[in-house]
């Protein structure tokens, strides 16, 4: 019970206060923070003395105020004034509420209205603060007494506060006829509300009628199981509404209605709880069924560990993150509930087949544990859709059926969680060489056909010893595969200009030289109108990404761009020359081999997502005492990530003695090939037409 100080002790306790602020007047004075006026009356009148005050003085301390200190009664967002610590409470209820003083009737009426609230005061003790089970939130997991709650030594009003982070209810009320509570919950949309106890006899339900039980027989649920399920009715004049009682540990917590129009209502400020929540009490294996006719439905096909959601399903998923418990207010019924799905190892998660169904099954699976869920798929009702929930299979195709649905259901999928049945599919177009591409697209040049092939998604890493043509050798490449199969290509080519890029493109589409001066004197210009037609066919096939700019790309500005080209035009392939013309600031504590390992992920991510290879040129480091050998992939600079992370690593090279042989002589060394299927390692050559920049066949008697 509430305990007040008596009034023998409220009287004695008001004369100390004044003698002690008289002694301690001085000190108050000379105080840089004054003490404020409203602390006394402004006129000791005898009626000061003689009677009771309703509102008591606090008590000030009895030791000296140091100067600059600054005087507050607040504490912890409360005003909190320790009775003296020599007084005895007494008890502040009687029989009679108009035999008690003023004070005592104002805190049974601020009795009255905490209790509302769900607080308890009957422990408490005016003038300090009190610590007690908040309602609104239990204490959390923890259960600890998180609410503080402060009552005026009068007992005229109170404030609290609950300190758990997740909770933040807090409020403030009066004893005044008028004083409503002012209930303010941080961080939380609903207020905390007391929930109403309910019974079948306050709602007055009654058993159904004959009408609603042939009603279910239509819909195949048996006299059975409807008297285990407890489903009634209510009666509104000439109207009856099938009544869905929510029960828990045997208590009648909600009520949910249902009409012949199949409109839904339920009490007002009841529990939400999860439909047939007593089944599932130490199950292992819990189905969750989005209406209450698909609990009643599983039941009939042998499964009474089934539960309803009680408020149906959401039109579509929430793009934020699951909130918190006290915040999850649509969802609320789950975490009400939450104690009944510890023991579960699998849930089966049976709502219905159209959208809103899937967007509460992912709720759910968001909540529960994607982990432990399984889903069911609902077969084919005909040639345009499937049957929409348990109880329409129920009816259509029998209990067997639905049982071995349920029996059958899969796992709940998780993002980047896989297993082999998920491709399935795939693997057997792979077999039947359907998918397009199994063997990779042909370089164009007969000597690469057993070494190297172009696949899809795949990355190809380039590079060799500087003007050895590794930038010539990839246009010539591009032309190939375009003339072969007709791919689009995204050219990120950093060291050429835009227009001696077109004319190296051109003089290997049209194989005619741009210009009829210097390289190509000898050889026939091309004309007017296959420079014409050649634009329209550089315009069609390459698109190309460029800085506007002075400032260097990174690869993540590249990638996005390459994004764009693939969804707006189908672009094949992305070409990215050089890595050294790129932005590679990085973090102080990320050394260039991380940074390196970080960048060829991102771009094979890229490739294999958009189906798009990729060719990435890289340079080999300076390479000291070299003789003239074409170099190895390991020599590329900045890391052996390179040879490490890529599916094909090719090393372009040209003879630049004669004595050794033809300068025109190019060696395409392919270092590495991940995928057998589409090459092998091994070198294979080539014959460069320094005037057009066309790369041809050799004879064997060449290579020599």
């Amino acid at each position: 019970m509430l305990r007040l100080p008596s009034h023998n002790q409220r009287f004695h306790l008001l004369l100390r206060n004044l003698s002690s602020f008289a002694s301690k007047t001085t000190i108050f004075m000379t105080s840089k923070h004054f003490l404020p006026s409203p602390l006394l009356p402004q006129t000791l009148s005898p009626k000061h003395f003689s009677t009771p005050s309703k509102r008591l003085l606090p008590s000030l301390s009895s030791k000296p105020i140091p100067q600059n200190h600054s005087f507050s009664l607040r504490t912890n967002g409360f005003y909190s004034l320790p009775s003296p610590s020599d007084s005895s409470p007494s008890p502040a209820y009687s029989q009679d509420l108009e035999d008690q003083p003023s004070d005592t009737r104002s805190l049974q009426i601020l009795n009255h209205k905490l209790k509302q609230l769900g607080i308890d005061i009957t422990k408490s003790v005016a003038g300090r603060e009190n610590r007690l089970m908040c309602p609104s939130c239990n204490g959390g997991e923890s259960g600890e007494l998180s609410l503080s709650l402060f009552i005026s030594l009068d007992g005229y009003s109170a404030s609290w506060l609950c300190f758990r982070a997740k909770c933040g209810w807090k409020g403030y009320t009066k004893a005044a006829a008028d004083g409503k509570p002012s209930i303010e919950n941080l961080g939380q949309v609903n207020k905390f509300k007391v929930k109403r106890q309910i019974t079948v006899e306050s709602l007055e339900l009654e058993p159904l009628c004959n009408q609603l039980t042939a009603y279910f027989a239509e819909r195949m649920i048996s006299s059975k199981t409807l008297k285990r399920n407890a489903i009634m009715q209510k009666r509104s004049g000439d109207e009856i509404a099938i009544a869905f009682t929510y029960w828990r540990k045997g208590e009648l917590v909600n009520c949910k209605y249902r009409d012949i129009a199949k409109r839904f209502w339920q009490e007002k400020d009841t529990e939400k709880i999860l439909y047939g929540l007593d089944d599932i009490a130490d199950a292992s294996d819990i189905i969750i069924v989005e209406g209450e006719m698909d609990k009643l439905a599983m039941e009939e096909a042998g499964f009474c560990n089934c539960v309803s959601v009680p408020d149906g399903a959401p039109p579509s998923v929430s793009e934020k993150e699951v909130p918190a418990e006290e915040q999850d207010t649509k969802y609320q019924y789950l975490w009400n509930c939450k104690e009944y799905f510890k023991k579960a190892s699998r849930i089966i998660l049976a709502t219905d087949g159209d959208l809103p169904g899937q967007a509460l099954a992912e709720e759910l699976a968001r909540r529960l544990g994607r982990e432990r869920c399984w889903r069911v798929k609902w077969p084919k009702k005909n040639d345009l859709g499937h049957f929409k929930d348990a109880n329409e299979v129920l009816m259509y195709l029998g209990p067997s059926v639905l049982k071995d649905i349920i029996d059958n259901a899969e796992l709940y999928p998780i993002s980047g969680l896989f297993n082999f049945s998920s491709f399935f599919d795939e693997i057997d177009q792979y077999y039947h060489r359907t998918l397009g591409y199994e063997f990779g697209v042909s370089t164009g040049w007969r000597a690469l056909d057993n070494l190297y092939n172009v696949v899809p998604g795949e990355l190809t890493i380039v590079t060799g010893v500087p003007n050895s043509g590794k930038s010539e050798w990839i246009d010539a490449l591009l032309c190939n595969l375009n003339e072969g199969v007709g791919w689009k290509f995204a050219l990120c080519s950093m060291e050429n200009k835009v227009r001696d890029h077109a004319r190296k493109l051109l003089e290997k589409s049209i194989k005619k030289p741009f210009f009829g001066v210097g390289y190509g004197s000898n050889v026939e210009r091309m004309s007017v109108e296959e420079l014409e037609k050649g634009k329209k066919w550089l315009n069609d096939t390459f698109q190309l990404i460029r800085c506007e700019n002075d400032s260097l790309p990174s690869i993540q500005w590249v990638l996005e761009l390459a994004r764009a080209a693939v969804l707006r035009h189908g672009v094949q392939g992305l070409v990215i020359d050089p890595y050294n013309e790129l932005d590679h600031q990085r973090p102080v504590s990320q050394t260039e081999t991380e940074y390196v390992s970080q960048m060829l992920t991102k771009i094979k991510r890229f490739a294999q997502h958009h189906s798009c290879h990729v060719w990435f040129v890289a340079h080999p480091r300076q390479l000291h005492h070299w003789i003239g050998a074409p170099p190895n992939l390991y020599d590329i600079s900045g890391s052996a990530h390179f040879i490490n992370k890529c599916d094909n690593g090719i090393v372009i090279h040209r003879n630049r003695d004669p004595e050794a042989g033809p300068v025109d002589l190019v060696q395409v060394c392919v270092r590495k090939v991940r995928n057998k299927v589409v090459g092998n390692i091994g070198d294979a050559f080539l014959s460069y037409d320094r005037v057009t920049g066309v790369y041809n066949d050799i004879d064997e008697s060449q290579k020599k």
